[in-house]
């Protein structure tokens, strides 16, 4: 039952992703094209192979195939993943144009006509025929959502690759004493190192994090997409965050696709400490971390009893977990604070209304009975290195108190 339940699964995949492919390649390519020249078999090359290495792009990484393979189809697979969704939409819009284009140009056909009815005859030129009409408004549609989605996965990509900005949020909280007013915590999320984001990358975010100089940095998740011995050099440089009362880590669901217990010792041996379901006392409050959701798979999940259920409760407390589903644990245990990310915001619009269906917040900071919780849109980006509407941050946490 399984299988079947699979196997149906995949067939409605295959039917959605060649439907959709069909459909823009007949809108951009078929209908801009005479016959079957150089620029239809061109057009219609590049929308077989797009797909072709999109999945061959997910099944190397998924799948473990060699390092140099995944990096190899990384970059055009996932690219051409952003931009098949915006060209979509963009030929979607572009059926909203097409008709009005079609009579603006028929109402200015029939001016012309009735201003040459009532002038002296003269050398007539070929008029366009139907056919020709509906190949310009074709091409011009076309080349208007080509240009709208190449342009916006250019920017995208490019604001995902200059790395990320930096957000300030200031939280009071009442149990937080006037002695830890101010107490700055950088929260990093879903960094996502892998085939495409490596050890350059990865470098753009320790320096953004200790220009900021925090007390503290939370690193909540999604560190990694991949196993230590390929991404190892590329993790390298977490080694030089620097803050005052130190780095912390919690497993987010992408480390359990890539060897959990391995990263948890790669992270350690970079002088940042894990939070496995575990507490530590800070000047002011507790720090407390709980595992990804994931980790139930391997027996390794969140255990928010072991990490909250003996501390003293007068005491403030912020809660380290990766998804922001946690977030009803975390309000029967009284956290005061939950910081999160996996969301990505949405990373490419309108992906936010999927994320939002399936979160409680999908970015920025709300409260839940007596908890607060933020969430941050990550500082990189899973599958393609695009960002569209949910630009990437680092957020400074500032924590105040309600006594100063």
């Amino acid at each position: 039952m399984a299988i079947l339940v699979i196997a149906l699964v995949v067939l409605v995949a295959v039917a959605v992703l060649g439907g959709g492919h069909w459909y823009v390649w007949r809108r951009l390519v078929r209908d801009t094209t005479r016959a079957w020249g150089p620029a239809r078999v061109t057009g219609t090359a590049v929308f077989v192979a797009g797909p072709v290495l999109m999945i061959a792009a997910l099944a190397a990484e998924r799948g473990g195939a060699p390092f140099w393979l995944q990096r190899t189809l990384g970059w055009p697979g996932f690219l051409w993943m952003a931009l098949a969704i915006y060209l979509l939409l963009a030929v979607l819009a572009g059926e909203i144009l097409r008709p009005l284009l079609r009579r603006f140009l028929d109402r200015r056909g029939r001016a012309e006509t009735a201003v040459e009815e009532h002038e002296p005859p003269a050398t007539e030129e070929p008029r366009p025929s139907g056919p020709s009409r509906r190949l310009f408004v074709s091409r011009a549609v076309g080349g208007a959502a080509a240009a709208a989605a190449v342009g916006t996965v250019g920017y995208g990509t490019y604001g995902v690759l200059r790395g990320p900005g930096v957000k300030r949020v200031t939280v009071p909280l009442a149990k937080l004493p006037r002695s830890a007013h101010g107490y700055r915590i950088a929260v990093v999320s879903d960094i996502h190192l892998g085939p495409v984001l490596g050890r350059g990358f990865a470098q753009k975010v320790v320096d953004t994090i200790n220009s900021t100089q925090p007390d503290l940095i939370a690193v909540v998740g999604d560190l990694v997409d991949g196993s230590v011995k390929n991404l190892g050099p590329a993790a390298a440089p977490l080694g030089g965050l620097r803050a005052r009362h130190g780095s912390y880590f919690v497993t987010g669901n992408h480390e359990y696709f890539s060897g959990a217990e391995q990263w948890l010792e790669e992270v350690r041996r970079l002088g940042i400490h894990p939070l496995e379901n575990a507490r530590t006392e800070l000047p002011g409050f507790d720090l407390a971390g709980v595992n990804d959701l994931q980790g139930e798979s391997e027996g390794q999940g969140p255990d928010f009893g072991k990490a909250l259920g003996d501390r003293d409760t007068t005491r403030a407390c912020v809660l380290l977990a990766h998804q922001p589903v946690q977030i009803h644990e975390a309000v029967k245990h009284a956290v005061d604070l939950q910081l999160s990310g996996h969301t990505h915001g949405g990373q490419l619009w309108p992906g936010n209304f999927v994320a939002a269906a399936a979160n409680p917040t999908v970015a920025g900071l709300e409260r839940y009975g007596d908890t607060e919780l933020y969430v941050s849109r990550g500082a990189g980006a899973w599958g393609p290195p695009t960002r569209v509407g949910a630009p990437s941050d680092i957020t400074i946490v500032e924590l105040a108190s309600k006594q100063a």
